[in-house]
């Protein structure tokens, strides 16, 4: 939840990053193509410390299909600051999941995502995924 009520931008990109990380647990390539910028950018723990560009890293782990099982995500406390034709968006992400063993299993990740305004629509531009425990 957030502290304050949100403004009609704020809920739009709320939505948004809610629909591209549902994209990217159920391995929609097609809907997280449609939100991002093909020149996106991202520091992630997968790609080892280095500033990666494009969408070819993002396409090869689409490409070996979504992870089986159940899942769900949740984001805490979730942070939208809008600038002008740039926004971003910020929380925690959890991931509940089975393991291996048929245990549940929780992955938390710190998210920040940026979005920029392009001809009317908002398109993922950059984020910063950092892994917590």
């Amino acid at each position: 939840m957030t502290s304050h009520a949100l403004e009609p931008a704020e809920q739009e990109l709320l939505t948004l990053s809610r629909q591209l990380l549902d994209a990217i647990a159920v391995g929609d390539w097609a809907t997280y193509e449609r939100l991002c910028d093909p020149s996106i950018t991202c520091f992630e723990p997968e790609a080892r410390g280095h500033l990666v560009p494009g969408m070819a890293f993002h396409k090869f782990y689409f490409d070996l299909g979504a992870a089986s099982g159940p899942r769900n995500t949740t984001l805490v406390d979730p942070h939208v600051r809008v600038l002008g034709d740039s926004a971003v968006v910020s929380y925690v992400r959890l991931v509940q999941r089975t393991g291996a063993d048929g245990r549940p299993a929780t992955a938390t990740f710190e998210e920040t995502r940026v979005w920029h305004r392009q001809n009317g629509q908002w398109r993922h531009v950059h984020f910063h995924r950092s892994e917590n425990g």
